[in-house]
């Protein structure tokens, strides 16, 4: 005896069109703002519809089902970033997805049926981005834009998947392919003359620690001092977690490093701990001095109060002006050149290409290679008569 279909059930039949069988199709009920409509889904097989239809109400179950199929790309991009993305990847990731949705492509295909959106409205918003960027001012990088791509070519997809579109417009657009950025590394005697210009600076600490052990900007400015050990007989710090900005990006925040490999220990050199040593001392008279006033948050690097620095205000109102006085204003040097300097001066000294993986945090040493090789010893002009000396 057959058992009567519940409310809101799936059900499997024939497809057809005029007359002749296509294929299977599945049905099912969600609940909208609006009542209970029907959706479909379809294969080739009944088994491949079978499998649809449970996928399907799974995600109606949990929440996942959009409302309708006149929603706009706005209204998706918005449902999908909230309730398919938010607290499956990074925090600091969610919110550039999110800076991107709102700042990009909603306010340029925010009105288009999703149903109508197609590769042409998507080439259009990547030609715009890179020739005026946001507001008519200048325009985007290629690698900002390729995030954009991205970002949209996932959500699409997810659409795909949820039956909403049939297939991918990103699939049919080409992006753009990022410029490689110039990297600037220091040279020995502009490194030493860098840090001779930063030694009365408060965060003279923070450039010594970017130099000699490579650390990322944002994982300095996430340091606690329980992550560092001057105590021990070799003194170290732990990167456990990095500086980054909420959903809307006015807000600054810790969470997450980049990757597994980006978690680590690193050995201190004697010249970073005695900054560190300096640094704390310095610190603890600042803590004294305001009282009650100042926000104690464990932050090795922070602000006046003891707030999170801004990176902005970082980079214009100390490394800038230290970049001046040590004479290397104008030659285009980022603080990830830092980072760069600590890898370059290693090399020089021929350290293991694996030592300095593990000491930036790249996930393999492929990166390390692919990143550096044009600084390995061996790799230039020496390369060339290697094999004549090999057979003598």
């Amino acid at each position: 005896m057959s058992r009567k279909r519940g409310n809101g059930e799936g059900s499997i039949y024939l497809h057809k069109r005029d007359g002749v069988k296509v294929g299977y199709r599945g049905s099912y009920t969600v609940h909208t703002a609006s009542g209970p409509k029907r959706r479909y889904v379809t294969g080739k097989t009944r088994e491949d519809v079978r499998k649809k239809l449970t996928k399907a109400m799974a995600d109606r179950d949990i929440g996942l089902v959009v409302d309708d199929r006149n929603m706009t790309v706005g209204e998706y991009f918005d449902a999908w970033i909230s309730d398919c993305v938010r607290g499956t990847i990074r925090e600091s990731t969610f919110s550039r997805d999110a800076y991107l949705i709102t700042n990009h492509i909603r306010p340029a295909l925010g009105r288009i049926k999703l149903g109508n959106l197609n590769a042409i409205h998507l080439q259009g918003l990547y030609r715009d981005r890179l020739d005026r960027g946001k507001g008519g001012g200048e325009g985007l990088s290629g690698s900002t834009v390729q995030k954009i791509h991205h970002v949209a070519h996932k959500a699409l997809d997810q659409a795909v998947k949820w039956d909403l579109i049939p297939r991918n417009p990103a699939d049919s657009v080409k992006a753009p392919t990022p410029a490689q950025k110039e990297m600037r590394p220091l040279s020995r005697e502009e490194a030493r003359a860098f840090l001779e210009a930063a030694k009365d600076d408060r965060l003279h600490a923070f450039y010594v620690l970017a130099v000699h052990t490579g650390m990322r900007r944002g994982e300095l400015l996430g340091l606690k001092w329980d992550d560092v050990d001057l105590d021990a007989t070799i003194p170290v710090l732990r990167v456990r977690r990095t500086q980054t900005r909420t959903e809307n990006g006015r807000r600054l925040a810790l969470g997450d490093v980049k990757t597994k490999k980006s978690r680590r220990t690193i050995r201190l050199t004697p010249g970073s701990a005695k900054a560190l040593h300096r640094h704390s001392a310095r610190q603890a008279e600042e803590k004294l001095k305001l009282g009650s006033l100042y926000r104690d948050h464990g932050l090795v690097f922070a602000g006046e109060i003891g707030n999170l620095i801004n990176p902005s205000n970082l980079r214009q109102r100390s490394f800038t002006p230290l970049l001046t006085e040590a004479g290397l204003a104008g030659k285009g040097v980022t603080f990830h050149d830092l980072r760069h300097t600590c890898a370059s001066l290693l090399f020089q000294r021929n350290v293991h290409p694996k030592f300095v993986q593990e000491l930036l945090g790249h996930a393999s040493v492929a990166i390390t290679l692919d990143t550096y090789s044009h600084m390995l010893p061996g790799m230039g002009g020496e390369a060339a008569n290697a094999i004549d000396e090999a057979l003598g």
